[in-house]
């Protein structure tokens, strides 16, 4: 167990020009956490996701995970530093089988995706990998299925298997229900509930209801910033969390609406 964060955001901006889509986010998530970030459209928090792994460069500040200052490091590095995610928008190869793209989960991380002399076979190791992450996603016995003949929710369940395969230390989801029936989206969360609890999970979810029923505690984001930090139960009636989905009272001037931003900024 860290003593310390297991990843710690130090005043994280992603400026694109004069637009700050991040701007001065810190953070810090314990060892096993699960945390929401929530927040409308717009509201930078995929983007904050980005600087994370590394797909976006921050502007400024640090990203430290398990000690190690991986700010500057490319999106390989922080994967084998355990750093895992998946997209809002599905990315499998649609004609090969769940196996293969499990194959080619696992490979990525190998030294030996770049050798031609290798063989294609999985190590011991690396097959015991896909086997538990296929498990751990409700996935065992579809193996052989080609992924185009798969469900929308089957293939968000691949995706998860595809982040886990790797056996990370931090999942990064983002919106992983998006899409899906009710039906779907119950068993994606059984999915997101049994994950092993020394595995940290970060979601992005605009289903709030669905995020608040998984997660430990909840950050959430308006222009670029954090407005409101909390435990899941005092974010369902938060009067600015309301705010921001339903839109401001009647009533309250923007300086007020200013001043109890700042109130609630961690």
């Amino acid at each position: 167990m860290f003593e310390a964060p297991v990843l710690s955001l130090s005043n994280i901006t992603v400026a694109f020009g004069a637009l700050k889509a991040v701007h001065d986010v810190s953070l810090k998530l314990r060892l096993g956490e699960r945390r929401a970030v929530l927040g409308p459209n717009g509201a930078g928090k995929t983007t904050l996701f980005n600087a994370i792994t590394g797909s976006t460069r921050a502007s400024s500040g640090r990203v430290v995970f398990e000690g190690v200052d991986m700010t500057r490091m490319s999106p390989q590095r922080r994967a084998h530093l355990g750093v895992a995610r998946t997209f809002q928008i599905t990315n499998l190869f649609a004609e090969l089988s769940v196996l293969e793209n499990m194959r080619l989960a696992a490979r990525g991380l190998s030294w030996r995706k770049f050798s031609l002399m290798g063989r294609d076979r999985l190590s011991h190791t690396e097959a015991a990998q896909v086997e538990a992450a296929l498990a751990a996603s409700h996935l065992v016995g579809r193996e052989a299925t080609v992924v185009r003949e798969m469900s929308y929710g089957e293939q968000r369940q691949l995706e998860v298997a595809m982040a886990l395969v790797g056996t990370p230390r931090m999942l990064l989801l983002d919106e992983p229900a998006a899409g899906l029936s009710p039906a779907e989206r119950t068993h994606v969360a059984a999915i997101i509930r049994n994950l092993p609890r020394n595995l940290t999970v970060v979601l992005i979810e605009h289903d709030m209801d669905l995020a608040l029923g998984l997660v430990d505690s909840v950050t959430v984001m308006q222009n670029g910033r954090v407005i409101v930090e909390a435990a899941p139960d005092e974010i369902r009636n938060h009067p600015l969390v309301q705010e921001v989905y339903l839109g401001k009272p009647h009533g309250v001037g923007e300086a007020e609406q200013e001043g109890r931003a700042n109130a609630h900024t961690v």
